[in-house]
């Protein structure tokens, strides 16, 4: 988990880091999980493997 500040200071970075790994990542917001960021073909695959249900 990392925090939402340093994911907006680093955000090249953290890109690069989710393409290559493919994995989501977890952002915080005053030390709680707020939100999950994932490169869209991992998210789409996701979806298309029916995971992903509204």
């Amino acid at each position: 988990m990392h925090s939402l500040t340093d994911f907006k200071r680093n955000a090249n970075a953290y890109v690069e880091q989710l393409q290559a790994t493919q994995l989501p990542l977890v952002l915080t917001v005053n030390g709680k999980a707020a939100v999950v960021v994932q490169e869209a073909g991992a998210f789409q695959s996701l979806i298309v493997g029916g995971a992903y249900r509204r």
